[in-house]
């Protein structure tokens, strides 16, 4: 049995859990022949059901609807998705191993001898919208920088690059680095899905009951701890399967729900306290330029259509003011109605988003862009300009 392999005993019902990195070909072989070897009474998998069908079936973009992700406001979310994906893909292109292959290869095998499985992932929408919903828009603008470097970059990793990832020291260290940059990221990526997994886990012991035949799990090396720490726990019944309560979507802050209407309020608050008091207008005036200016420079930025940049630049002082329509959405409908995303940009998405090239040469990754970076230049102009607002809000003749 290797370092990254735990043996241990849930509801009368042994457990064996294998580590894996998601693009090794060693860990395709390792799982392989473990489930050959013990023939377990049941095999979990850190998959959920989408994202099997998606890894098995390929995903079908031609389906996706652009205006409508961004009308529903899942555009931030669309591109971490397709950044992550696109991170996972380039890995997994330097080794010849498509990411997850080990988690295919558990389930055909598993299939092939007639043994069950299970998916014991959390489904990946709501564990990305959990995690969405637990930042705020400064953290949310880091993992998707993050994301988009990680799936552009030309780094490559060898194939003993990728083994190193399964042991503990280099395990820790990233584990370390993740949540000093994005600790509520972290929270909802690892830690939740460390307890997640293990109560799906600990859920499917209870339902077979005691025996000899092992349960054998399959999951990322990074959440091997964290999975046996829970299910001590659970075993020892210190605490309960909590499968539903991190399903859950959890409700809007009221920190973002003030803000969403308060800086708003304060800008129209300055404007107006600054021509009543004064007639000064020229804190307005520096307002709309910085905003729009920088929401259009967003657009810009991303090789907009020169229609697109001057209906961000015109909306952008429309949009600030209204906390459910962002200027984002605005440029992002803009570029999608003039540059209208086609077959062939949905048929190469899953190639585009491993290159800054394709990033800006698919019409659907463009609009995304766009979307973010015009919404990004906008909430930058709105903070800059807060303080000339007030100076002619409170300043004299």
């Amino acid at each position: 049995m290797n370092q990254m392999t735990r043996k241990l005993t849930v509801a009368e019902r042994p457990v064996l859990l294998v580590g894996t990195a998601h693009i090794s070909g060693e860990s395709i072989a390792e799982v392989t022949g473990l489930i050959r070897g013990e023939h377990p009474a049941l095999v979990c998998v850190e998959l959920d059901a989408s994202r099997h069908k998606s890894m098995s079936e390929g995903s079908r973009w031609e389906d996706l609807d652009i205006g409508k992700v961004l009308k529903e406001g899942r555009g931030f979310l669309l591109l971490a998705n397709l950044a992550l994906a696109g991170f996972q893909r380039r890995m997994g292109s330097a080794v010849g191993v498509k990411p997850g292959e080990e988690m295919l290869a558990a389930v055909r095998t598993a299939d092939e001898l007639g043994i069950p499985y299970a998916f014991c992932d959390r489904d990946v929408q709501v564990t990305l919208k959990r995690a969405w919903g637990r930042s705020g828009f400064w953290n949310r603008s880091k993992l998707l920088a993050s994301l988009v470097d990680s799936s552009i970059s030309g780094e490559k990793l060898s194939a003993a690059d990728i083994e190193k990832l399964k042991q503990k020291n280099e395990l820790e260290e990233m584990m370390s680095e993740l949540a000093a940059y994005l600790p509520s990221v972290k929270e909802v990526l690892i830690d939740e899905r460390d307890r997640f997994l293990a109560s799906r886990i600990f859920e499917e012991a209870k339902r077979l009951g005691a025996g000899e035949a092992p349960i054998v799990g399959i999951v990322g090396a990074g959440h091997l701890e964290g999975i046996v720490a829970w299910l001590d726990r659970l075993d020892r019944g210190e605490i309960g399967p909590a499968t539903a309560e991190l399903e859950t979507l959890p409700p809007p802050s009221r920190v973002a729900k003030v803000l969403g209407w308060a800086i708003p309020a304060l800008i129209v608050a300055f404007i107006a306290l600054g021509f009543f008091r004064s007639g000064n207008t020229a804190g307005l005036a520096q307002w709309i330029i910085l905003n729009s200016s920088l929401a259009a420079l967003g657009s810009l930025l991303c090789l907009a259509h020169p229609l697109t940049i001057l209906v961000t630049f015109v909306g952008a002082p429309i949009a600030t003011l209204n906390p459910f329509v962002g200027v984002g959405l605005f440029a992002g409908l803009a570029e999608a109605f003039v540059r209208k995303p086609r077959v062939s940009d949905f048929e190469s998405l899953a190639d585009d988003v491993t290159s800054l090239k394709g990033f800006y040469r698919n019409r659907v990754t463009r609009v995304l862009l766009i979307f973010v970076l015009s919404s990004l230049g906008g909430m930058i102009g709105n903070f800059i300009s807060l303080p000339f607002l007030a100076t002619g809000a409170f300043g004299g003749k």
